[in-house]
């Protein structure tokens, strides 16, 4: 690619080999080992990554997840957090500090993606509601086909018109696809094998969150010729997702949801699925465009996983120092009552003898 040269151009803080850059950001051209790369570890997260769901599967209980589908009260909190709170906030954030428009709508894509899988695998560490969690990626992921258009036809008119941006039904398939499966053949597995479900899934929950550094790690390196960018989009990338994370809290909290499901919800909110994301960015802008707003999603990733890594250490910070209590495993009225364990037992993945679970929670409860 060539660039023209004109009097807004300013590449003294670009890199010699950038094909594309507008003010200070870049974007530094692919080249064959980029590519082949990226095909390699594309291939292998995608088979590790459905693996690890599988693993998050043999913690589901299909009663339990059944119980969600007829009765959706945490789903529709879910649903309200991941395509209301969610694009308002991105769209607050973006008038707030004024960015270009491509950059704002990079920031209202982002925030009308659907729940990544990465929040199944957290909700996991933080003893959160699994069946829950799983439900809600999976009918967040489903519904985004006709909720992602509806809400970036209602934010994003301001900015660009709405039909510029392509919005990839078919990875959005694939993701649906590559999330229920494995999560299926996983629930079929802790139905007729309990015990060694319980294994896979102390193996799955480790891999899990390896995976997640991993991924984080090789998105940097192979888009590192994108990390100068304007100080607004990091501080939106910023406050983004910890927003996220904290509203989900507080809406499902208000809802009367119990604080497991409340940690649940938090994490399906601000962790989006910012492949899906940087998919659509790069399927609907024009070179200069993306100069401008590919950093986004890549900066959102991060402080996505940071602020989650922050909330996994506050909480195993508090499990350890105040303890459990019987009020965070009470069921709203109505609901079927969840079979309490132990704090750091409630997913069993390190569940050794269930009976010392039950005499545990017995004796806090007394």
């Amino acid at each position: 690619f060539k660039m023209a040269a004109n009097s807004t151009t300013n590449t003294s803080h670009c890199s010699v080999n950038a094909t594309i850059c507008k003010g200070t950001s870049c974007v530094l051209p692919d080249d064959n080992f980029n590519q082949i790369l990226n095909l390699i570890l594309s291939t292998v997260l995608t088979i590790l990554l459905a693996l690890v769901m599988f693993s998050m599967g043999c913690n589901v209980d299909i009663k339990k997840f059944w119980g969600h589908i007829k009765r959706p009260w945490g789903i529709c909190v879910g649903f309200l957090c991941q395509f209301g709170i969610m694009p308002l906030t991105g769209f607050v954030l973006a008038l707030l500090f004024n960015v270009l428009p491509a950059q704002a709508v990079a920031v209202l894509i982002m925030g009308c993606c659907p729940g990544g899988t990465s929040s199944n695998i957290l909700a996991y560490w933080v003893d959160g509601d699994m069946d829950l969690s799983i439900s809600m990626t999976t009918c967040s992921t489903l519904l985004a086909l006709g909720m992602m258009p509806l809400c970036l036809f209602v934010y994003t008119k301001m900015w660009t018109e709405t039909e510029s941006i392509i919005i990839p039904y078919d990875s959005i398939g694939i993701s649906l696809v590559a999330l229920v499966i494995p999560v299926s053949f996983g629930i079929y597995v802790n139905h007729r094998w309990p015990k060694k479900a319980k294994f896979i899934l102390k193996a799955g929950s480790i891999t899990g969150l390896a995976l997640i550094v991993i991924i984080a790690v090789v998105g940097g390196i192979l888009y590192n010729g994108s990390w100068i960018i304007t100080p607004q989009l990091w501080i939106i990338g910023t406050i983004f997702p910890a927003a996220g994370y904290s509203l989900g809290f507080l809406l499902a909290r208000i809802a009367g949801q119990p604080w497991h499901r409340c940690r649940t919800v938090a994490l399906e909110t601000g962790m989006q699925n910012t492949q899906l994301c940087t998919t659509i960015v790069q399927l609907s802008f024009t070179p200069e465009q993306l100069a401008l707003m590919f950093t986004f999603p890549l900066i959102y990733s991060i402080f996505q996983l940071v602020f989650a890594v922050i909330f996994v250490g506050v909480y195993y910070m508090h499990k350890r120092y105040c303890g459990p209590t019987k009020s965070d495993f009470i069921e709203p009225a109505g609901e079927t009552e969840l079979k309490p364990e132990a704090y750091g037992q409630m997913n069993g993945g390190f569940t050794s003898n269930e009976n010392n679970t039950r005499n545990t929670y017995d004796t806090i409860v007394s």
